[in-house]
Order: structure tokens, then sequence, then C-alpha cells
């Protein structure tokens, strides 16, 4: 019986609704596009902020993205596969030594802040690729 609940969980699990974002890591600002319906109509709700936390795995993962609004701090938890979740962006890589930012809550303004991880490029970017044609020395014409 343990051996078909195994089996059942992994087919379940292999069937998920929603792609991965593993692409962010735990001190990103990330932008979280979320799919919202109103009445007859949907639309794109963007959440940016900070992820504080990731916790769980395989369907059950989510993770925690914190903002500040008004001087007055707001977290949403997010399943890492709801299909309500469309995109997840990254804004800016954030470089920090732990696995939970929860003392960030109890910071404002410059305390709060966290460096820059550097050598990183967010994929939404917009830099110009650079290609031979572009390196390769002009020639003079005369």
């Amino acid at each position: 019986m343990a051996r078909n609940r195994q089996e059942l969980i992994r087919k379940v699990e292999g069937a998920s609704p929603a792609g991965d974002f593993d692409s962010f890591r735990i001190g990103d600002t990330v932008d979280v596009h979320l799919a919202v319906k109103e009445g007859d109509k949907d639309r794109i709700q963007v959440f940016s902020g900070l992820v504080i936390a990731r916790s769980g795995s395989g369907n059950s993962e989510s993770f925690t993205v914190r903002r500040v609004v008004g001087d007055e701090g707001v977290e949403r938890i997010f399943p890492v596969k709801s299909p309500s979740i469309k995109a997840v962006k990254l804004a800016r890589a954030g470089k920090v030594r732990r696995a939970k930012l929860f003392y960030i809550r109890g910071r404002a303004g410059r305390r709060a802040r966290i460096a820059e991880r550097r050598g990183e490029i967010p994929a939404d970017a917009s830099a110009p690729a650079e290609t031979p044609e572009n390196n390769a020395p002009q020639q003079e014409q005369s």
C-alpha cells in the first residue's frame, strides 16, 4: 500500500499546474504577476517586493514577498505551483548570507537595504547583445 501511495504522489506532483520559478533566491527583489478575476474580466496584477523566505518542496513549495506601502509592511505568501501566478521576474539580485530574512521586519529606511549581487544581470534588463560584428574594429573608407 505504501508503495502505491508514493507512486500516486509522484504522478500527481508530475502533473503540476504551473512552471517552476527557480530563477530567484532569498534577498532578490521580484515582480510577481498574478491573474486576478474581477467579475467577468481578467487582469494581471503585479506585486513587487523582497523575497524574505522560501519554504516547502514539491507542490507545497511557497515563497514570501515583502514590500513597504506607506510606512506599513505588507507580506504575501505565494505558492510556487499556483496557476494564478503568470510570471515571476527578477528586478534586482540581492546579496545575503541567510536562508530567512525575517529581521528585515524590524528595520526601516537605509537599515532595511540589501546589497546588490554583482555579476548577475536580471533577465529583463535591456542591454545590447555583444556580437562579433559590433566588436570588430572599424575600417576607414577613403
